[in-house]
């Protein structure tokens, strides 16, 4: 009898096993609320994510061996330091976004590149294999990163041409357990405000395109990121606050870490 028992606890233990090692987790194959947070298929869950200002809306993350740019402009002199890129994000169709010129210079011989429609439509044929369109609500998974797009647009009557909704992508990019936030061109829109469990976000302000300091505080106010990363915030004529934008934020929520990174190293601001 002892014998018995022991056998039935050793298949009960294998089976158990078999289980979890069959389990094939999350399915993110579904379009997301925007108040959802994903879990990453990735294995890789490497903790340092190197963020790197070049100017204005572009920028460079290195996440372990996967090197991001989000809006490359500024041609290829802007990156002749940098690492290729093996995923690059672009917001929108404006010149401080998308730049042909930029993408030709560059070494994208290995690089996925993710954009709304009308981006896409504004993209040489050659660089078609490399697309993957994401639509408002789209998202995509390459090199165990989880790319969520989320709209950006204006809400002042005066500002709505500019950004129309629909046309451009936010994103928020899952690297392991942490989740990113680029703003693109918008204004505190409601799906801005419901994002949830955001690690870092880069907020645009900058008048007449986007959004005041405090519209874009209020909003920070309300999704609650761990740390605030001004960017974009050079307009026409005037340059924004970003001293005020850190006040507001830190008076409605001091426990928001607001970080200010140079992203106008040839100007004096």
């Amino acid at each position: 009898m002892k014998n018995l028992i022991i056998a039935l606890l050793s298949c009960f233990t294998i089976l158990s096993i078999c289980r979890e090692k069959s389990n094939p987790g999350s399915d993110i194959s579904a379009k997301p609320e925007y108040s959802e947070q994903l879990s990453s298929t990735t294995t890789n869950l490497q903790s340092q994510i190197k963020i790197i200002p070049i100017e204005h809306a572009t920028a460079i993350l290195e996440w372990g061996d996967i090197t991001i740019y989000i809006d490359p402009v500024g041609g290829a002199e802007a990156f002749k330091n940098q690492k290729q890129p093996d995923l690059i994000l672009i917001t929108d169709v404006h010149g401080d976004h998308l730049s042909v010129e930029t993408l030709e210079g560059l070494n994208t011989s290995n690089a996925k590149i993710m954009v709304p429609q009308a981006v896409a439509d504004k993209i040489p044929s050659k660089f078609t294999p490399q697309i993957d369109v994401l639509n408002n609500g789209d998202l995509k998974e390459r090199f165990g990163i989880t790319v969520e797009a989320i709209p950006m647009y204006n809400l002042r009557e005066e500002a709505k041409s500019f950004h129309e909704k629909g046309r451009g992508n936010g994103y928020v990019l899952n690297l392991g357990r942490k989740r990113y936030y680029f703003s693109g061109d918008t204004e505190d829109i409601p799906e801005m405000r419901v994002l949830k469990n955001i690690d870092k976000a880069f907020i645009c302000m900058n008048l007449p395109y986007t959004m005041t300091e405090k519209s874009a505080a209020s909003a920070v106010l309300e999704f609650k990121p761990q740390e605030v990363y001004p960017y974009h915030y050079r307009g026409r004529p005037d340059v924004s606050d970003v001293n005020k934008f850190k006040e507001l934020v830190n008076e409605g929520n001091p426990e928001i870490i607001v970080i200010q990174l140079d992203w106008y190293p040839n100007e004096d601001y």
